[in-house]
């Protein structure tokens, strides 16, 4: 269905950026970019397309022949296209959670101060096999860290009920807290209190870049082409993370790890380091300026 669905999509953005005709078509990739793109490519309309993933996906080295521009969130991406078109920009990152708060962030969470701060982010809908191996951990490592774990909507209660339980007897248990959802505040206090951060290898990675926290870095096992896994050892080749595939991850490799990164301050800092090497605080406006060049052209 999605193939017939494509063409009627292709034939109407035709017509339609033939009435609108554009200076310029920005293009992300995916398929859903596909009509658009091809349009513009059948309309001679300049194009400019972004790429995400250090990988590019079908549609992206498709459109790279025919784009003026290719502007690239990794490094790795560039070897794709043709040199002379290529921009590594970055990947843009949410202003609203762009710059981490550390001045009040333990007094607004209710954290300890000398205290380690470990961060679990599964992504806006959770992650089951992280929320698992969590709470597996969990007995353990409120004894010497301090858990901001993002859960969920789906399963925070399940997470919440099972922590309760597993640590009724514990005396740090005040050290563990749930949240089915962090929103920009509560995350940029999240971020300016923790030490290290436990996530998902999705676009949360351009955000742990930009607020240089060293990261354990859990990618889906089986996305679309893979991309999470890539991008996870593509970021990690930067020195800023460690990779655990799903396949590996058990509670007691988790402690180890956080243990490992935690417990060595000289690693942890040279983590920080390159996070903040990686980041491009300015990626909105490169891609933007650059789409506005191209679009000017013919005031010129």
């Amino acid at each position: 269905v999605d193939v017939f669905r494509t063409g009627w999509g292709t034939l109407r953005a035709i017509w339609q950026l033939y009435w609108l005709y554009p200076d310029v078509v920005f293009g992300k990739g995916g398929y859903v970019s596909y009509p658009a793109l091809f349009a513009a490519w059948f309309l001679r309309i300049p194009v400019v397309i972004h790429e995400s993933d250090s990988v590019p996906g079908k549609v992206n080295k498709w459109a790279g022949a025919f784009a003026r521009r290719v502007a690239v969130s990794y490094p790795d991406a560039a070897g794709f296209f043709k040199k002379e078109k290529v921009a590594f920009t970055g990947n843009p990152v949410r202003e609203e959670v762009m710059h981490p708060v550390k001045d009040g962030s333990h007094e607004y969470l209710h954290l300890e101060k000398d205290i380690p701060v470990v961060v679990v982010l599964g992504g806006s809908q959770g992650a089951q096999l992280i929320n698992q191996a969590v709470l597996d951990a969990l007995p353990r490592l409120v004894e010497k860290y301090q858990i901001i774990h993002q859960t969920g909507k789906i399963n925070f209660n399940f997470v919440k009920s099972a922590a309760e339980a597993m640590l009724l007897t514990s005396q740090f248990k005040s050290r563990y807290q749930p949240f089915e959802h962090l929103n920009s505040l509560t995350l940029r206090m999240a971020a300016g209190a923790a030490d290290l951060i436990i996530s998902r290898s999705g676009s949360t990675i351009f955000e742990i870049a930009v607020w240089g926290v060293p990261a354990i870095l859990i990618p889906i096992s089986e996305s679309n082409g893979n991309h999470q896994l890539k991008n996870a050892y593509s970021y990690a080749r930067s020195g800023a993370a460690v990779v655990v595939e799903e396949s590996n991850l058990t509670p007691n490799l988790l402690r180890a790890e956080i243990d490992r990164l935690i417990e060595n301050e000289p690693d942890r800092i040279k983590m920080q380091q390159a996070a903040q090497g990686f980041a491009r605080l300015d990626s909105a406006r490169l891609i933007a300026q650059e789409i506005l060049t191209i679009a000017l052209e013919h005031e010129k």
